[in-house]
């Protein structure tokens, strides 16, 4: 989380390189109320201790802070003293992030006149959104067609080399730079906090973002892939001229309150200062093509009449690796599996632990150090536990199903080879069915208008939510497809 320097940061002092003076500000617990107010020693006395990743204490006092960034737009004045700092950004308006050399003479000579290169990042701040993103990101992109999260504004942009944006990562763009030199990107969030929240009855509250750069040097072979810094902060989204408004808004509130009251908030500061955070997990590209015993093919065969190919699949969307932790794992191994499973913010408190020394923590050590909801999940993450789902169900697509009956007819095999796929579900719901049925397709959710079963004498029933609860554990059902005559999408049909 990002702790709030005491005092403002003006363009002067960002300039002159002062910032450097602020290491202790940025990673230290309790900042705001002097100094030795906690004691780590304190903390970890507590039955219970969680603490996110920047409230940690630093591996060493003497640790180098190389680069700093300066987000020039004002945090909010309704944040509690011991929250993170929250900064209001205005959709599609240009903001600045002064990327600063943090280093002390004579430090990090091996970046002295060379570049390096700094990813930045808008993701989601809350949790249960993390789990999910890709899902998120791509119902995004199926809503907004051709638009990207987060832009470079390069005409703006000072000092930058080499701006990139991958198509298939709307949320990520990436520079090169030199830390030596004055250097100014300007970034534009494109999307809204609201498009990501639930409709259920009008002014939902949106859910904050991060805004996270990430910085690496060249290795020996003048590849960037080492690691050098990291930083984020929180952020929330409103449509043009709503995060001004937003932002008088807590001002005005923080005025009617009483003195007592206002001592609890942290001051409105003119910047936000990115603090320093853990590297973002390394992703995994995953391959789009279909399972097999589906259409080898990369599109999408729908059986109308000549089962012709229509429509080619999404981009390759990224996605997060899991994996189980092995005893034979290293401190740094222990330490990407922690990152990778969305631990990040307890990899410095197990910073010298390996893969044996982590599977040896019992459920109560691991709560007493994380909290119950994030000690009982890391437990079952290491133990590797699988969690049985709620319904299973088998479907086997009907125009492969046809074409094996009449291969092994033709070779005068009477026993047919079918191939079924197994759907998992959680929510038993018609959403989750769907969502399942397209990733078995390759195709997005959008394309399925509608599910149905066939019943007595080949009745077309709705397939509900209480329909699916009602279902048989491990059914199984072909799949067959209908071309909705109204719309560009399909009909399923469980037979």
């Amino acid at each position: 989380m990002a702790w709030a320097l005491k005092l403002p940061l003006t363009d002067e002092v960002i300039e002159s390189g002062l910032v450097q003076d602020f290491d202790a500000s940025l990673s230290g617990i309790g900042q705001e109320l002097g100094a030795g107010a906690y004691s780590m020693s304190d903390v970890l006395a507590l039955p219970i201790f969680k603490q996110e990743e920047s409230n940690l204490p630093p591996d060493s006092e003497n640790k180098i802070l190389p680069v700093q960034y300066v987000l020039c737009a004002a945090t909010s004045p309704a944040v509690k003293l011991h929250d993170e700092t929250l900064t209001y950004l205005n959709q599609g308006q240009s903001y600045e992030i002064r990327m600063l050399d943090n280093r002390k003479i004579g430090e990090l000579p091996e970046i002295t006149d060379k570049m390096v290169k700094s990813i930045i990042r808008v993701v989601f701040h809350d949790r249960r959104l993390q789990y999910t993103e890709h899902q998120q990101l791509e119902g995004w992109r199926w809503n907004r067609p051709g638009d990207r999260i987060l832009d470079l504004d390069i005409p703006m942009s000072v000092g930058i080399i080499d701006p990139r944006a991958n198509p298939t990562q709307l949320n990520t763009v990436e520079f090169l730079w030199d830390p030596s030199k004055r250097t100014s990107v300007f970034i534009q969030v494109h999307c809204i906090s609201t498009e990501f929240t639930m409709r259920k009855h009008g002014g939902e509250k949106g859910v904050p973002f991060r805004v996270q750069i990430d910085t690496f040097k060249e290795n020996e072979s003048g590849e960037y892939t080492e690691h050098l810094h990291s930083a984020s902060c929180q952020i929330k989204v409103f449509k043009p001229k709503g995060a001004d408004r937003k932002q008088k808004t807590d001002r005005e509130k923080m005025e009617k309150k009483a003195p007592q009251e206002k001592e609890k908030y942290q001051p409105s500061y003119e910047t936000t200062i990115l603090t320093e955070c853990s590297p973002w997990p390394e992703m995994t590209y995953v391959d789009n093509s279909p399972s097999p015993g589906f259409n080898s093919s990369h599109s999408f065969t729908i059986s109308e009449g000549n089962g012709s190919p229509i429509h080619q699949p999404e981009p390759v969307v990224v996605v997060p690796v899991a994996d189980n932790l092995l005893p034979t794992a290293t401190p740094q191994e222990a330490q990407q599996w922690l990152l990778r499973n969305r631990f990040s913010p307890y990899s410095r408190l197990f910073t010298n632990f390996s893969g044996a020394d982590m599977l040896k923590l019992t459920r109560e050590d691991v709560i007493q150090i994380c909290g119950p909801a994030d000690g009982i999940r890391l437990f079952n993450a290491l133990k590797g536990r699988i969690v049985r789902p709620r319904l299973t169900i088998y479907v086997c697509q009907e125009s492969q199903q046809t074409q094996e009956q009449q291969s092994k007819q033709e070779n005068g095999d009477a026993t047919a080879f079918f191939v079924y796929h197994a759907i998992y579900l959680e929510e038993l719901t018609a959403v989750e069915l769907t969502e399942k049925i397209a990733l078995l397709f390759n195709i997005s959710p959008r394309q399925i208008n509608q599910i149905f079963k066939q019943g007595p004498t080949g009745i077309h029933v709705l397939v509900s939510d209480e329909m699916i609860q009602n279902f048989q554990d491990e059914v199984c059902f072909i799949l067959d497809t209908m071309k909705d005559e109204i719309s560009d999408g399909y009909h399923i049909i469980l037979k």
